[in-house]
């Protein structure tokens, strides 16, 4: 149940990634001067964009994914100890981009870059968990307390580095690879298509803190340090349902050189826009990885 919450709150994410990418490609290009007037016919339109995007994918999806509930009153639904907790960490990765890129569309509309950073994180926020009030009055979901911790904290890393370095230099980065779980899973629980997988298999999922080391140290500026996360071995939500059915589920830690494609010189708006957006995906590189089951050399993981 709660891995259909996910689903439903990252495709949420997605539309307002869409949404925001001109907006973001445009603040990405050129630092924006702090005495320049608000744009308020930017930052209107903006906001009335955003407004309506985002109230109508909520009344669509409350009409596809609630219809076959009954209301009740507002609950919590304790998901905590599901599928090695990477669902969290993919809601944490996601509220700190919908904070960064909600940042940078306010600073398009010449808002003052801490004012926007602040406004960005409390909408990533919200974005993230404004579905969790519709669980919370379906009968067949249910509020989480562990998604909402998670959103805030998204945001949070978001905010703190831009307050105390007044830019991003850890970046939360996500990868996926193709597993042979969801041949294994019943009901197309982790995914029938590839697409599909892309969101539900958390046995295929890698989310990383990509270190730009530059900004701390004499180092190379192109190359970043990562460290990693995920979990394997998971047809199931509970470990114990796993164990049942004979499988072993264990968490994964990763050691990884990733690029840093935020120093890609261009003077291309949508090209900057481009990069702004594809670093969020960790690329393949030399990794290390560390589990129950030992240790393991990739020359290339993803």
């Amino acid at each position: 149940m709660r891995h259909l919450i996910f689903y439903r709150q990252f495709s949420t994410a997605w539309l307002t990634y869409l949404l925001f990418f001109a907006l973001a490609s445009q603040a990405q290009v050129q630092p924006l001067d702090s005495l320049q007037p608000v744009n308020k016919k930017r930052l209107t339109g903006l906001v009335i964009g955003s407004g309506v995007a985002y109230t109508g994918t909520m009344i669509g999806l409350s009409q596809v994914w609630y219809s076959d509930y009954s209301k009740e009153s507002f609950h919590f639904f304790n998901d905590a100890n599901e599928w090695k907790q990477v669902d969290k960490v993919g809601q944490f990765y996601t509220a700190f981009q919908l904070s960064y890129i909600g940042s940078e569309a306010l600073q398009w509309t010449h808002l003052p870059k801490k004012k926007s950073d602040k406004i960005g994180a409390l909408a990533g926020f919200i974005a993230m968990s404004g579905i969790e009030v519709l669980d919370g009055f379906s009968a067949g979901y249910g509020a989480s307390a562990t998604d909402l911790i998670a959103n805030a904290t998204g945001s949070a890393f978001y905010l703190g580095q831009s307050l105390l370095w007044n830019e991003v230099r850890i970046y939360p980065k996500f990868s996926f690879h193709k597993t042979g779980y969801p041949a294994l899973a019943s009901d197309d629980l982790l995914g029938s298509t590839t697409a599909e997988q892309l969101i539900k298999d958390y046995n295929g999922q890698t989310y990383w803190l990509s270190a730009d080391l530059d900004k701390f140290m004499r180092f190379p500026k192109w190359i970043n340090i990562a460290i990693g996360y995920g979990a394997e071995d998971m047809v199931h939500a509970q470990d114990s349902q796993n164990q049942e059915a004979g499988y072993d589920p264990y968490r994964q830690f990763y050691l990884s050189v990733d690029v840093d494609l935020t120093a890609v010189r261009t003077r291309s708006k949508f090209v900057k826009g481009l990069l702004f957006f594809a670093n969020m995906i960790k690329l393949p590189g030399p990794t290390l990885s560390f589990s129950k089951k030992g240790a393991q050399a990739y020359l290339l993981y993803f």
